[in-house]
């Protein structure tokens, strides 16, 4: 039996397919670990021991580009899995991981995947399928940053953040985590100075409210329709 108490993760979509017992054998060699604000979970290149499931908190994944340029991955909310460099091939991390709140985490060594997968195939089905929801993100902003305007980049990002941890407040919609301009930039491929001047123009307008690490989308619909408008009337170009 688990020493892990299932209550943890039964809710969770990875184990919605899951019987009790299933979960228990799941947890059997998980062990739980807590990540300080700003610590780092595993480095970009280092060896892959360990793959995780985030309970509470939130970690930011980035990665170091050739050129020496950090870039953002993605935002890992609670119920995700991460650091599954085996699922994909890979013996060492692709990317760092860090947790921008303090975050709780549980960890299992990865000798113990081939395991979970022959009595638990549906966990690699899910796995499977978070990966690739990763990976046309991935493609989806790509595609983004050859085709559109830095502002509807921009749009299209805090959407996407916002459907991955929005909270309503009296002044709008929160994303409900620590996030700066310059992960903005990073994330859609743009200058910090760019990212400043478009959302403190949107601010003037009444689109946003942003402060240090904090950004309030007041009026969702607006910004939908600012990501979907046709380039040739956007103003806003990268510098």
């Amino acid at each position: 039996m688990s020493t892990i108490d299932r209550s943890l993760v039964s809710s969770l979509p990875i184990f919605a397919d899951f019987s009790a017992g299933d979960i228990d054998d799941v947890l059997l060699d998980a062990r739980p670990l807590r990540f300080q604000k700003d610590a780092t979970v595993f480095e970009q290149g280092q060896e892959a021991r360990s793959f995780y499931l985030l309970l509470n908190g939130r970690v930011r994944a980035q990665k170091l580009t050739p050129a020496g340029e950090q870039v953002v991955i993605r935002f890992i909310g609670p119920g995700e899995m991460f650091g599954v460099a085996m699922a994909i091939g890979h013996d060492a991390y692709p990317a760092t991981a860090v947790a921008i709140v303090d975050s709780l985490a549980l960890a299992w060594p990865n000798g113990v995947w081939p395991r979970l997968l022959a009595r638990h195939p549906n966990l690699g089905v899910q796995t499977m399928q978070t990966l690739g929801a990763r990976l046309q993100e991935s493609q989806t902003r790509l595609m983004e940053m050859s085709t559109q305007e830095v502002e509807r980049r921009i749009a299209h990002t805090l959407l996407r953040l916002l459907d991955q941890g929005g909270r309503t407040t009296n002044d709008g919609v929160l994303i409900d985590f620590p996030i700066s301009r310059k992960d903005i930039a990073q994330m859609v491929g743009a200058t910090l100075h760019t990212v400043s001047r478009i959302m403190s123009a949107w601010e003037s307008r009444g689109l946003v409210l942003s402060g240090r690490q904090k950004v309030v989308v007041r009026d969702r619909s607006k910004l939908a329709r600012l990501a979907d408008r046709p380039d040739e009337s956007s103003t806003a170009r990268d510098e």
